[in-house]
């Protein structure tokens, strides 16, 4: 079984990645939106997904992605160079607090498709466990940093589980730095609830924007506006 996801403009190879592409990831880099972004920060990078749509996306950035998992930095680096965008890439095996380590650099867009279950038990898989189980402190140190290294016009975006975007919020208000610009609802169908919500924050406040995206319009279907998003990404579309 191939071990190859293509998409229209490079492909990605999973072979030695837990995770694989998934709809949160390009959910995640198609809905993120900035002017024109100098540099960009992908935390967590798994395979590389976000940072090669987002190389394809903003076509003059220079995008840093950080993989704390030795496997998937290299499916990651490996995925870079066999990609048309090798010279705006740049791949870090690190965690995010010792890639912050002597470095002043500041992003414009900051993004992570993160270990989201909170307190849950570990995986009995090692690796997929690195990548989907967390504690809380990954979000205070994400915050911290990212708003430590974040332009002052940047944004932070991030996609979540509902119930883990509510324990997120929480940490919003303890540090006061960082405020809710936007929230994307994502629904599967559109009598259903929704079940992951992608955050955009930065340093102004104000009343967040709401929005929302239904993946189907009926099973097995895709709604308009999903492939309408993902139409220069996804070879079905």
């Amino acid at each position: 079984m191939s071990t190859i996801f293509q998409f229209k403009q490079f492909s990605i190879d999973q072979a030695n990645c837990a995770m694989k592409v998934n709809t949160d990831g390009v959910l995640l880099a198609a809905l993120a939106e900035f002017r024109n972004p100098a540099k960009i920060l992908d935390v967590g990078a798994g395979t590389g997904l976000i940072a090669l749509m987002l190389a394809q996306k903003y076509p003059s950035a220079f995008i840093q992605a950080v993989e704390i998992d030795e496997n998937a930095a290299q499916t990651a680096k490996s995925n870079f160079l066999n990609s048309p965008f090798l010279k705006r890439l740049e791949l870090f095996h690190s965690s995010i607090k010792n890639h912050f380590i002597n470095r002043d650099e500041k992003y414009d867009l900051i993004i992570s498709n993160p270990p989201f279950f909170i307190n849950s038990l570990n995986s009995l898989n090692f690796e997929k466990g690195l990548a989907r189980h967390t504690d809380i402190s990954f979000f205070e140190l994400l915050l911290a940093e990212s708003g430590n290294h974040l332009n002052q016009t940047g944004h932070i975006c991030i996609i979540l589980p509902l119930q883990t975007a509510e324990l997120v919020k929480k940490l919003f208000l303890c540090y006061g730095l960082l405020h809710v610009q936007k929230e994307v609802l994502i629904y599967s169908f559109p009598d259903s609830n929704p079940h992951r919500i992608i955050m955009v924050l930065g340093f102004e406040k104000h009343v967040p924007i709401q929005e929302q995206l239904i993946i189907y319009k009926s099973k097995g279907v895709y709604s308009t506006d999903y492939s309408n998003l993902l139409k220069d990404y996804l070879t079905i579309f």
